[in-house]
């Protein structure tokens, strides 16, 4: 099977926004890599660094999805860059970038912030779950069935 690398076609590019960059926009970044394959590429980033939440790395791999070796970046590095989506996954991220320089398309999907879920590990992760699944069907519905 030939990629769309390789038959030169231009994937789509997409960057997942979020206060922290460190579960919304880290799942999204992945399951958009992992639904769409090589026709996108997928980026996340944060307004600012911290770690990927343990929590988010676990309800991912429930469903297949390894995103234990990506880091939390900054926006700063993807400002000069041009995107065809710019996502942003928080209404604080949607604040703090109400314009994205070089983003042809600007959407927000506001999912809450399951790193501030309470109770325990097994409750805290069913919010993690919740928000995996509904990231997935926001892609699904937003950028897949667009392609």
């Amino acid at each position: 099977m030939v990629t769309a690398a390789e038959a030169g076609e231009e994937r789509t590019k997409v960057l997942f926004l979020c206060i922290h960059n460190s579960a919304r926009s880290q799942m999204a970044e992945g399951l958009l890599r992992h639904l769409a394959g090589d026709r996108f590429e997928a980026h996340s980033a944060g307004t600012e660094v911290t770690l990927v939440r343990p929590l988010a790395v676990r309800a991912m791999d429930e469903v297949g999805v390894d995103i234990s070796g990506q880091e939390s970046k900054t926006l700063e590095r993807y400002l000069s860059e041009p995107f065809d989506y710019v996502i942003t996954v928080c209404d604080e991220a949607n604040e703090a970038c109400p314009f994205f320089p070089g983003a042809k398309n600007r959407l927000h999907w506001y999912f809450e912030d399951p790193s501030r879920a309470e109770g325990s590990e097994e409750e805290r992760l069913e919010v993690f779950r919740s928000v995996r699944d509904r990231i997935g069907e926001s892609i699904q519905r937003e950028l897949l069935n667009e392609k």
